[in-house]
């Protein structure tokens, strides 16, 4: 049993990690394959995306789909779980929206 921690660690247990909020993000208006995921998500490892959609997948966050065709097919998906970090993902956009001159200059210094 996971000791219980404030909600923002247990949420970045979850949903932590350079690729994880991208994926979501890009599952957000419905099924995705995996083939169509990895060049969206360039440069993104085939292994390291097959690592991080069955995490997610365990942490019951998206849902796979598989055709039995040849070749074979697979569709990924979010739960409702999943679907239910879609405000925040909305108001994290709007965020970086309304900030993004002022983060494009913190990147550039950041170049400097």
């Amino acid at each position: 049993m996971t000791k219980y921690l404030d909600p923002i660690t247990n949420s970045l247990k979850l949903i932590g990690g350079k690729w994880k909020v991208p994926i979501i993000y890009n599952l957000r208006t419905g099924p995705v394959r995996f083939g169509e995921l990895k060049r969206i998500l360039s440069p993104i490892t085939q292994q390291m995306l097959t690592k991080q959609l069955r995490e997610m997948e365990r942490d019951q966050l998206i849902d796979r789909k598989v055709f039995e065709v040849i070749p074979p097919k697979v569709e990924y998906s979010l739960t409702p779980f999943g679907q239910s970090l879609n405000p925040v993902l909305d108001s994290w956009c709007k965020w970086g929206t309304e900030n993004q001159t002022l983060i494009q200059t913190i990147f550039d210094d950041n170049l400097a």
